[in-house]
């Protein structure tokens, strides 16, 4: 590997929409190439952000994210939303 190429990073989040997003896959190289592509094949929308990536890569799986993440990652969730042409439901 050269040294300008970056081993490549991955987290899946899960969310309930009751509870805060848990950490549901973390991974680096090889194992993150296989994150992403099964999200790919699942239709599980992507997004890159090398910065929120190296936060969450300090958690384990199954953690919450910490509330200091919580509008980082409502972002993300409105962003996977609008690509799904979905609206969340607010119903309660």
């Amino acid at each position: 590997m050269k040294r300008s190429e970056k081993v490549r990073r991955a987290i899946a989040l899960s969310y309930d929409k009751e509870n805060a997003p848990t950490v549901s896959a973390i991974g680096q190289g090889e194992l993150a190439e296989q994150i992403i592509e099964l999200a790919q094949q699942s239709n599980i929308p992507l997004m890159e952000n090398a910065y929120l990536v190296e936060l969450l890569l300090a958690l384990n799986l199954g953690d919450e994210i910490p509330e200091e993440l919580y509008l980082s990652v409502a972002e993300i969730i409105a962003f996977a939303y609008w690509l799904s042409d979905k609206t969340p439901d607010c119903s309660d």
